[in-house]
């Protein structure tokens, strides 16, 4: 079986470099859990770039909510896209829908050529499209490398017939990286039910020295990811 790469979503660079040292093959770069992440600021980006060994895929996503962007927003993308690339990224992860919540193609095409040489990852902005199939075949003719998804479920594991399925239409053209609730207690299954080569954890936690005044008003709560279960994923993974 060819090897599987794990991707972590991290939203610091406590998070990325626990994330490198626990085996991780890449990180997803965010800010804003709680709005599902948007685009780190570029310091972090320059950090991550800088301290980790990965390969750093910050998320251009300007906002949270939905995946449908004004003309000013996206071009706030592509600035963030620049950035990216003179930092020394790997890859980014976005993606834009229509009003419809179709894949917008003419944007993602100009998104994944503004990025080249980087890879461009689809994200689960994919599992609000209405037409799964039709939504596969136009982000691979946009160009993007992979699709990060939850099967329009919840939970990735609650989905494994529809990601079996689109891993067997994309024919090698594209990977899909099946994430949302992926833990150790599922990560076997999830792969071994769908043939993937990616999948895509968080694997966050709250930081133990937060105290209850910060968030009490409501200053939030820092995440970092939990290190023994990457590297507990990362050992199932080498093991397939």
């Amino acid at each position: 079986m060819k090897k599987v790469s794990l991707e972590i979503c991290v939203f610091s660079i406590d998070a990325a470099l626990k994330a490198d040292k626990a085996g991780a093959d890449r990180i997803e770069l965010c800010s804003n859990p709680l709005e599902g992440g948007t685009t780190p600021h570029h310091g972090l980006i320059k950090a991550a770039c800088e301290k980790t060994n990965l390969d750093v895929f910050p998320i251009i996503r300007p906002r949270g909510g939905d995946f449908t962007y004004s003309q000013d927003e996206f071009e706030m993308m592509k600035e963030d896209i620049k950035f990216c690339k003179k930092a020394g990224c790997q890859g980014i992860a976005t993606g834009i829908l229509r009003s419809d919540n179709t894949v917008d193609t003419d944007r993602m095409k100009e998104i994944v050529q503004l990025a080249a040489p980087m890879d461009v990852t689809f994200i689960r902005a994919f599992d609000l499209t209405p037409d799964p199939e039709k939504a596969l075949q136009d982000i691979i003719d946009s160009g993007c490398k992979r699709i990060l998804t939850s099967g329009q479920a919840k939970k990735a594991e609650e989905a494994l017939p529809l990601l079996n399925k689109l891993n067997t239409l994309a024919r090698g053209r594209i990977s899909i990286m099946p994430g949302s609730g992926v833990r150790t207690s599922n990560i076997k299954k999830i792969i071994n039910s769908t043939g993937v080569t990616e999948i895509h954890s968080s694997a966050r936690i709250f930081t133990a020295n937060s105290s209850s005044k910060v968030d009490e008003l409501g200053f939030g709560q820092p995440v970092t990811c939990d290190e023994q279960q990457i590297s507990e994923m990362r050992t199932i993974i080498d093991t397939l």
